[in-house]
């Protein structure tokens, strides 16, 4: 696994910036992932045959934390950029982490006899058989069941386990209160806009496999990840 290093950063303030900073960081969600998206892209963009190597997380407009291979090289002066940090925690097993992470939880659903089937929003798959009229009434609860059995399912996979919510303030074990928001962008493209659905997580972890969290960590969770998505920021608890 080729070393990662950590780093923040921030749309500079300075007149020049501030006269196009609604085009950089739009007040909308949607319109602001998209051109977050392109921003964030140009601190790595050092070349035509560059591929993604690199995860991101909005903390506020014009405000991001990086997770990368390379460290992030302002070439159009649009940043400020933290020192980039070596990101190699040592964890042990049974560790507790509280941790923040966005992520675009999404299932297979089952295509054609023959074809692959299509990733699905974890929370629409779940309401999808519910009349369009009910759907609000139940969205709130979905939204915490079907986001924490995502949840619970990629620390099986990954090595972590999930413990209590850090909005509850206690200590309970894995169930509800992790998820702190949800809500649906649509990203601009050819053709129809696409459509993600974002969770935000926020509570508390126990390291299972500190090799295969870790590894994940460097990977990013769920999908979307060119739209900051995926990345999961950890402390000590």
């Amino acid at each position: 696994m080729s070393p990662l290093f950590l780093s923040r950063a921030r749309l500079r303030k300075d007149a020049s910036i501030g006269a196009i900073r609604s085009l950089l960081s739009p007040a909308d969600d949607s319109e602001r992932f998209s051109a977050a998206h392109k921003v964030v892209w140009s601190l790595f963009a050092d070349g035509k045959e560059r591929t993604r190597d690199f995860l991101w997380r909005e903390a506020g407009p014009g405000f991001f934390y990086l997770l990368s291979e390379r460290h992030p090289t302002d070439h159009l002066g649009l940043f400020e950029v933290d020192e980039p940090k070596l990101f190699e925690p040592n964890l042990k097993s049974g560790e507790r982490l509280k941790f923040m992470l966005r992520a675009n939880a999404t299932v297979s659903k089952a295509g054609e006899k023959g074809r692959r089937g299509k990733p699905c929003d974890v929370v629409m798959n779940a309401i999808h058989s519910t009349p369009p009229g009910e759907r609000a009434v139940i969205r709130s609860r979905v939204v915490e069941s079907a986001g924490t059995e995502w949840l619970s399912k990629q620390g099986e996979k990954h090595g972590f386990s999930l413990l209590s919510a850090s909005r509850n303030g206690g200590d309970d074990e894995a169930g509800g209160g992790q998820i702190t928001s949800y809500r649906t962008l649509s990203i601009p493209r050819r053709g129809k806009p696409a459509r993600l659905g974002v969770i935000d997580f926020d509570g508390i972890l126990e390291v299972v496999d500190p090799e295969r969290f870790v590894a994940s960590i460097g990977q990013g969770l769920g999908r979307a990840k060119a739209f900051g998505c995926g990345l999961m920021l950890i402390r000590r608890a």
